[in-house]
C-alpha cells in the first residue's frame, strides 16, 4: 500500500500509469504486426470482428470496474473508513463473480448469433469467452489499489498482462495454422484468429494472478487498518451492494456507450456495403479489419495518456468533492487537462504530419500500407477530442454525475450514426466515413462534456494556457519534424531510423517552444515526473530564467514543511 511519505499527487501517479499504458500500446503494436503476417488480413478481420464484439461484452460486464470500485472506495477512504471500504471490495467481488460469470457463458453459447453475418468470427469469439470472467476480479483488484493511490500494481499488472498477451498470441497462432495446414486459405485464418484469442485470455488470468498476489503481500497492513477502524457508521452488505450497483450501473452505461462506437460502426459499415453497394464480404471484413485493427490502433497509443489520467483523477476528485473542497477539485482538472493535452495535441499533430513513415514503422505490410497511412491521418484530429472527452468523463462521474456521461453519449451515438449513414450511402468516402463519424462523435461529447463540468464545478478552461500554446508548439514542431524526415530519406534510406531522429528532434523543438511561449511554468514542469531534472535542463539551455534565491529558498522551505506534515500523519 502506499505509504504516507511517497509522492502521491495524482499527476505522480498519472504519470506512472500512462507511461505503463503507453508501454502496453507500444507492446501491442509490436506484437501485432508478426500476429498480422502470420494470420494475414483475412485471419485479422476475423479476429478485429471477434474482438469488438468481445469489447463490447466486457464494457457491459466489467470494463468499468476499475473506475467506479475507486469512486466508491476513495469516498470511504477520505474519511478513513477502513471497514467499510473493505466491505466495498468484498461486495465487488460477489458482483463480479455473477455478472461474469453469466456474461462468460452467454458469449459461449450466443457467439453465432452475436457476430451476425461474420460467422467465421465465431471460433475466436468462443475462445475470448472465458477472459470475460477473469476480467471482472482483475478489474476489482486494479480499483482497490488505485482507490488507495497507487497506480503501480495496475501499471506492472497491465505490462505483464500485454507480454504474456504477445507471447501466447503468436505461439498460439502459429500453432494452430499449422494444425489446419491442410485446410483452405479462410479455414487457416479461422485458426489463426483463434490464437490471437487465445493470447488476450493468456495476458488476462496472469495480471489477475499479479494482482491477487499483491493483495496478499498487502493483507496484513488492510488488517490492521480494518481493526484500528474507530467508525462508528458501518455499512450493511445490503447498503453497499446497492451503492454498487447504482454507481456501477452509470459507469457502464456511459463507458459501453462510448466504446461501443466501434460495433455499431463495424455493423453499419459491413451492412451498407455488402447489402446497398454490393462490396465482396471478405473484402469489406479485410478493409474494415485495415481500418480498426491497423489505422486506430495506433492512434489508440497516445489516448492512453487520457484513458490513465482518467483512471487517476477519479479517486482524488471523488475524495475532494464529498469533503467540499470544490477549489482543489477545479485545480485537480486543470491539472489533468494540462497533462493530457501536452501529449494529445503534439501527438495529433506528429500524426498527421508523418502518418506513412509511422504506419511503416509499425505495420509494414505493402499491401495495406497506403490505405493505413490515409486512414491514420484522417483519424489524427481524434487523438485530441477522444483524449479530452474521456477526461471530462471521468470528472463528471468523479463528483458523482454518473448519469450524465450516459445521456452525453447517447446523443453523441445518435449524431454520429446518423452521420455515418449519410456518408455511407450518399459519397463513396467508404473508410474514411468512420474516420468522420469518429470525429463527429468525440466532438460532440467534448462539447456536452464541457458544458456539464463548467455548470457543476463552475469551471473555465484557460483556452490559451491549455490549448492553443500546446497547439502552436507542436505545428512547429511537425514542420521541423516534416522537413528532417523528408530532407534525412534522401541521405539515409533506412526509414525506421530516420523516422525515429526526426521524432526525437520534433519533441526536443516542441518542448523548446512550449517553454518560450509560457506553456509550462517553472512549478508546472517540476511537479511532472522528473521534474527537478527537467527544469535543471531548462534553466541549462536557457528557456527558464534562473530562480530567484530568496524564491527558491521559501520554496524549500515550503517542501520541508509538506514533508514534516506528510510524517505527522
Amino acid at each position: 500500500m502506499e505509504h504516507p511519505k511517497k509522492k502521491n499527487t495524482f499527476v505522480f501517479q498519472a504519470g506512472i500509469l500512462a507511461a505503463a499504458g503507453m508501454l502496453v500500446k507500444v507492446i501491442g503494436l509490436i506484437y501485432r504486426s508478426p500476429i498480422l503476417s502470420i494470420i494475414g488480413i483475412e485471419g485479422n478481420g476475423y479476429y478485429t470482428a471477434a474482438i469488438n464484439i468481445y469489447t463490447i461484452i466486457l464494457l457491459i460486464s466489467s470494463y468499468s470496474i476499475p473506475s467506479a470500485i475507486s469512486k466508491v472506495i476513495a469516498q470511504r477512504l477520505a474519511f478513513k473508513e477502513y471497514r467499510n471500504a473493505q466491505r466495498v471490495f468484498v461486495c465487488a467481488l460477489l458482483y463480479v463473480l455473477v455478472v461474469g460469470g453469466v456474461a462468460s457463458i452467454l458469449t459461449f453459447v450466443g457467439a453465432p448469433f452475436l457476430v451476425g453475418k461474420n460467422q467465421n468470427a465465431v471460433v475466436a469469439l468462443r475462445v475470448l469467452s472465458p477472459t470475460i470472467f477473469f476480467s471482472g476480479f482483475l478489474g476489482v483488484f486494479r480499483g482497490f489499489f488505485q482507490a488507495h493511490g497507487s497506480m503501480v500494481h495496475t501499471s506492472i499488472s497491465q505490462v505483464i498482462e500485454q507480454i504474456l498477451n504477445a507471447a501466447v498470441s503468436i505461439l498460439a497462432a502459429k500453432l494452430l495454422i499449422g494444425l489446419a495446414v491442410d485446410g483452405d486459405t479462410t479455414t487457416r485464418a479461422i485458426y489463426g484468429s483463434a490464437g490471437s484469442a487465445l493470447g488476450t485470455g493468456a495476458g488476462v488470468l496472469t495480471g489477475l494472478l499479479f494482482m491477487f498476489g499483491m493483495y496478499r503481500l498487502n493483507s496484513g497492513v488492510i488488517k490492521r487498518r480494518v481493526e484500528r477502524d474507530k467508525t462508528w457508521h458501518e455499512e450493511s452488505y445490503g447498503q453497499i451492494f446497492k451503492v454498487i450497483f447504482t454507481i456501477v450501473t452509470p459507469f457502464i452505461l456511459s463507458t459501453f456507450i462510448y466504446n461501443c462506437t466501434t460495433a455499431v460502426n463495424m455493423t453499419i459499415y459491413s451492412h451498407v456495403m455488402v447489402d446497398y453497394k454490393k462490396v465482396d464480404a471478405i473484402l469489406a471484413n479485410n478493409h474494415y479489419g485495415i481500418f480498426s485493427g491497423l489505422a486506430v490502433a495506433v492512434v489508440n497509443i497516445p489516448i492512453a495518456i487520457s484513458s490513465a489520467m482518467s483512471s487517476a483523477i477519479i479517486p482524488g476528485v471523488a475524495a475532494s468533492y464529498v469533503k467540499g473542497t470544490v477549489a482543489q477539485t477545479r485545480r485537480q482538472v486543470t491539472r489533468a487537462i494540462q497533462m493530457t493535452m501536452l501529449v494529445a495535441i503534439p501527438a495529433a499533430v506528429g500524426i498527421a504530419a508523418l502518418p506513412r513513415p509511422i504506419m511503416q514503422f509499425i505495420f509494414p505490410q505493402k499491401e495495406s500500407l497506403d490505405m493505413a497511412s490515409d486512414l491514420l491521418a484522417a483519424l489524427a484530429v481524434t487523438v485530441v477530442l477522444y483524449s479530452l472527452s474521456t477526461l471530462t468523463n471521468a470528472v463528471l462521474q468523479g463528483i458523482g454525475k454518473v448519469n450524465t456521461p450516459v445521456i452525453h453519449a447517447s446523443i453523441a451515438l445518435v449524431i454520429q450514426v446518423a452521420g455515418l449513414l449519410v456518408l455511407l450511402l450518399y459519397t463513396d468516402l467508404g473508410l474514411y466515413a468512420l474516420a468522420a463519424a469518429n470525429a463527429i462523435y468525440s466532438l460532440v461529447m467534448c462539447v456536452l462534456n464541457h458544458l456539464s463540468v463548467r455548470k457543476h464545478l463552475e469551471y473555465r478552461m484557460e483556452v490559451v494556457k491549455l490549448f492553443l500554446k500546446p497547439l502552436f508548439a507542436a505545428v512547429i514542431m511537425g514542420a521541423a519534424a516534416y522537413g528532417v524526415y523528408h530532407g534525412l530519406i534522401l541521405l539515409i534510406p533506412v526509414s525506421r531510423v530516420v523516422l525515429l531522429v526526426a521524432i526525437g528532434i520534433g519533441v526536443c523543438v516542441y518542448g523548446a517552444v512550449l517553454l518560450l511561449i509560457g506553456g509550462v511554468s517553472r512549478e508546472e514542469l517540476a511537479s511532472f515526473p522528473k521534474g527537478a531534472m527537467l527544469t535543471h535542463i531548462a534553466e541549462k539551455l536557457h528557456l527558464l530564467p534562473k530562480e530567484d534565491g530568496r524564491k527558491k529558498k521559501r520554496r524549500r522551505k515550503k517542501k520541508r514543511r509538506r514533508k514534516k506534515r506528510r510524517a505527522a500523519r
